[in-house]
């Protein structure tokens, strides 16, 4: 599969009568994004405002953050089962706002929301500092649940990327990235003198607000499968989860998964990149067996000499790393974990609530436990009132002064398991 990302680089965005890319700034008619996404009755009112990086703007809490794109050729639409029809995507050519993304807000569905800070010591932590933001301030009609509560900004969130992505259909890329997946066979061949390795993406699936959708199924509900590093990069991949803010991935994390770019970038030089597989996070033991005994098995199928392997979440999902890492070892296939810390706030805890000794080569995105204190901002779009009972949260979280200490659990991408932020941890 071979897909091209024709990035069209986005400096600034501001209102404007017509929703438009001119000379690198996005324009956004108001009028027709509201009328876009509110024609669902489980939402009462949509605004929409915007946040571009350095203004003294917060913006909580937070519930996804995706990354306008419009597809221009080849199969398969924008978020297919979800907002396209189920078609097969990762192939062709797909236009990208880069450096804008939808944001998502209003009342809070779930505790495990967050604060994207545009700037001051909060906007070092969190990638979205640093984009031209459209933020959608969301009112659910009263009574709702949390379920359909959370449906409905995430298919709102979506259609409004989609809106926008629109605005690039015509317009000539800056710049364009091009990747390519062999069929496995064919690739094996490609490169037969060096290791072959694949990706191992863990999706959150728990349940309780912790949700991924593949082609627009719950992942909850399938088995460990492989799928092509394109169609991931294509939008094959969203969330809908609440999970902590600091290592939840976004649906624009999934759209730009590092690890991808990364193995894209060493592919034919250090090792094969010969796919990834995805499997989920359980809640009961047996799943966690099944899903872990599939995985590995997999990995041996497709004859990996390596595989590295991230999760998304902490406590529970930690089990099924380990459960990963050591049946994937157990094959003689090394594996890299890549993971985060919850160590406490003086980083002196047990990191992880698993471990076992083939679990010897580790990435962490850093300690989500540390504390960071956030200055008063003058504009806050969304709602302060969840600060206190967000993870990460506590009461007193909120000052009077309007100042927020909150441990880094509660910055959106802090921490992030895929190695999307600025933090690390090297071990002696």
């Amino acid at each position: 599969m071979r897909l091209e990302l024709g990035n069209i680089l986005i400096k600034d965005v501001q209102f404007g009568s017509e929703t438009k890319v001119d000379n690198g700034v996005l324009y956004v008619n108001k009028e027709e994004l509201i009328a876009e996404v509110s024609n669902d009755e489980h939402i009462a009112s949509v605004e929409v405002e915007l946040a571009r990086p350095g203004e003294s703007i917060r913006i909580t809490p937070v519930k996804d953050v995706i990354e306008p794109r419009v597809k221009v050729e080849g199969n398969g639409g924008l978020f297919p089962g979800v907002v396209s029809k189920v078609d097969t995507v990762g192939s062709g050519k797909t236009n990208v706002l880069k450096g804008s993304a939808v944001v998502t807000t209003g009342k809070v569905v779930a505790f495990q929301e967050g604060i994207i800070d545009m700037t001051g010591p909060g906007a070092d932590y969190t990638p979205f500092s640093q984009l031209n933001n459209v933020v959608l301030i969301i009112e659910p009609v009263e009574g709702l649940d949390q379920h359909a509560h959370e449906k409905a900004l995430r298919k709102a969130g979506l259609k409004a990327s989609v809106y926008l992505g629109e605005a690039g259909r015509d317009v000539e890329p800056d710049e364009v990235e091009v990747y390519e997946t062999q069929p496995l066979l064919k690739g094996v061949e490609q490169y037969p003198d060096l290791p072959k390795v694949a990706y191992v993406q863990m999706l959150q699936s728990q349940g309780l607000m912790h949700d991924t959708y593949v082609y627009g199924v719950d992942a909850k509900q399938v088995l460990p499968t492989l799928i092509s590093p394109t169609e991931v990069m294509d939008g094959a991949i969203i969330s809908g989860n609440c999970v902590s803010a600091c290592d939840k991935n976004t649906t624009y994390h999934h759209q730009n998964n590092p690890v991808v770019k990364d193995m894209f970038a060493k592919h034919g030089e250090e090792f094969n990149f010969v796919g990834m597989i995805i499997t989920n996070e359980n809640v009961y033991l047996a799943d966690k067996e099944r899903s872990s005994n599939w995985t590995s098995q997999l990995a041996e199928f497709i004859g990996l000499d390596g595989a590295i392997i991230s999760q998304e979440g902490f406590g529970n999902p930690d089990t099924d790393l380990i459960m990963n890492c050591k049946k994937i070892e157990g094959k003689g296939i090394k594996t890299v974990i890549v993971t985060d810390e919850y160590a406490g706030r003086d980083g002196a805890s047990q990191s992880l609530a698993d471990a076992h000794e083939s679990a010897n080569a580790v990435v962490t995105g850093g300690n989500a436990n540390e504390l960071i204190k956030l200055p008063k901002l003058d504009k806050v779009i969304g709602y302060l009132d969840p600060v206190d009972t967000i993870a990460g949260g506590f009461d007193g979280s909120l000052a009077e002064d309007g100042t927020i200490t909150v441990e880094l659990q509660a910055i959106t991408g802090a921490t992030n398991e895929l190695g999307f932020n600025k933090l690390t941890a090297r071990g002696y």
